[in-house]
């Protein structure tokens, strides 16, 4: 109410600069076409003096009327004008190309920045990966890490903690596959499953240090401690989710992939395969039926 200022509303500065320039070449081309239109009555109104009211009529110039000069005169002018408009001063000038140019290197500079943070953030997974494989070279490696995992076309792999899609030939092969060996799960995938599967070890990761889990269940705080815990294990599959996949995806030396051949809506997606670091090495494709709605591809990849 009383004391209180009304705020003005702002302007943008960039679309205040905008504005200014378009305001002067508004100005530009009505001063070119003022310019034009005295020049059509000028040279009319240099015509009739010499024709009708004989003003100069005995002067010549090389032989022409001396009106005729006058005109080619004031039409040069005209041109140049012309020119000086459309051609020499440009719409925004050389000072606003400047701006915009110091204005995409403080981006560029920015958007460097924004990689270095990120790299930052990364290099903590990077130095563990590296650590780990470190640890390996220390000694004979007897166990095989193994990624399972089914990814749409655009790699989705579940929404609202659920999976998207039911093939009962990619739950038959999970379950052979992993049968009697370790699964490696974040916190938010293992609660997803009505209770512990059968005949297998979970490894549960969670920050949560008082996490509850049915007795079996092993808890730890992060994928080196998962792996750690399944050394053992000649072939401890890494079951997700999201972020667990892009982490082991440094550390695994296989992946088990069933490509469903659709695009989905989901929340939770795998990362990209890098060609340069995975080579395929089976490729079993399946066609729609009765108990498949999708057709899907049974994929292997080993680490090259």
């Amino acid at each position: 109410m009383f004391g209180k200022k009304k705020e003005q509303p702002q302007i943008d500065k960039e679309q205040l600069e905008l504005i200014q320039n378009a305001q002067k070449r508004i100005k530009q081309k009505k001063r070119l076409y003022v310019h034009f239109v005295l020049f059509l009555i000028g040279s009319v109104f240099i015509i009739i003096a010499n024709t009708v009211l004989n003003i100069g009529k005995d002067f010549k110039l090389l032989g022409k009327e001396w009106f005729l000069f006058a005109i080619l005169i004031w039409l040069f002018f005209l041109i140049y004008h012309v020119f000086n408009v459309f051609i020499t001063h440009k719409f925004m000038g050389k000072s606003w190309e400047k701006k915009q140019l110091d204005k995409l290197i403080i981006q560029q500079k920015t958007r460097i920045e924004q990689l270095k943070n990120e790299l930052h953030k990364e290099a903590p997974l990077i130095a563990e990966s590296e650590r780990y494989n470190e640890s390996l070279n220390k000694k004979e490696k007897t166990s095989e890490l193994t990624i399972i995992v089914a990814a749409a076309e655009n790699d989705a792999i579940g929404k609202d903690n659920k999976l998207i899609w039911h093939l009962s030939d990619d739950l038959k092969r999970f379950k052979s596959l992993t049968n009697g060996h370790h699964i490696i799960m974040g916190r938010k995938t293992f609660e997803s499953f009505p209770k512990p599967l059968p005949n297998r070890t979970h490894v549960v990761i969670t920050r949560q240090t008082d996490y509850q889990a049915p007795e079996g269940v092993i808890i730890v705080n992060s994928l080196e401690d998962a792996i750690n815990v399944a050394k053992n294990d000649p072939q401890p599959y890494i079951i997700g989710g999201g972020e667990i996949y892009k982490q082991a995806l440094l550390l695994a030396d296989k992946i088990e992939l069933t490509r469903v051949h659709e695009n989905f809506e989901g929340d939770a997606f795998f990362p990209e395969i890098d060609a340069s670091v995975w080579t395929e090495t089976t490729n079993v494709f399946h066609t729609k039926d009765d108990k498949h709605d999708y057709e899907f591809s049974f994929l292997t990849y080993v680490r090259k």
